[in-house]
């Protein structure tokens, strides 16, 4: 998957961007206060993706 789609999708779920890190960027849930890291790669894994919105706790990506 690509990132900036899932970046939009984090977006659209009450995410925004937290903090930048030396490799990843910190998401933080506004709602639930939840972080959780994403990494700089153009493509993701799509399981990686689905443990991130489990961890924000928003719901997964659909494709």
């Amino acid at each position: 998957m690509k990132r900036i789609v899932f970046i939009n999708h984090l977006l659209a779920h009450n995410c925004f961007l937290h903090r930048e890190g030396t490799k990843h960027s910190i998401y933080k849930n506004k709602l639930s206060g939840k972080k959780s890291t994403v990494p700089r790669h153009p493509e993701l894994f799509d399981d990686f993706c689905k443990d991130i919105c489990k961890q924000l706790g928003i719901p997964k990506i659909k494709k």
